[in-house]
């Protein structure tokens, strides 16, 4: 007899390249109907030249759901550490059409 509540184990493996992390400073997010596109870039100072140096395609019901998680751990950082000030930042002129920034 099974438990209808009982969740699967998912068995994730995270190799060491990949744990390493790439550092972002800028996220551009597209969208069509299907999918969303995050892509991640690293901009530095006095550089007229980034590159991206990773994207993820996500499911509209993924990006959801990442939207809700993100929101949940931020909600829970800053309990135990403040709030997160955002400073200013001078735009960006970046213009891929429907697009959001973060």
């Amino acid at each position: 007899m099974s438990n209808s509540n009982q969740q699967e184990q998912i068995n994730i493996e995270l190799d060491e390249t990949v744990a390493e992390g790439i550092y972002s400073n800028l996220a551009i997010i597209n969208h069509s109907s299907s999918e969303f596109v995050l892509d991640f870039v690293s901009i530095m100072p006095g550089i007229p030249k980034a590159k991206v140096k990773s994207r993820i395609v996500l499911t509209p019901q993924h990006a959801k759901r990442l939207l809700k998680a993100i929101g949940e751990n931020i909600h829970r950082f800053e309990s135990a550490h403040g709030e997160i000030k955002e400073t200013e930042q001078a735009p960006i002129p970046l213009n891929f059409g429907p697009a959001g920034q973060a």
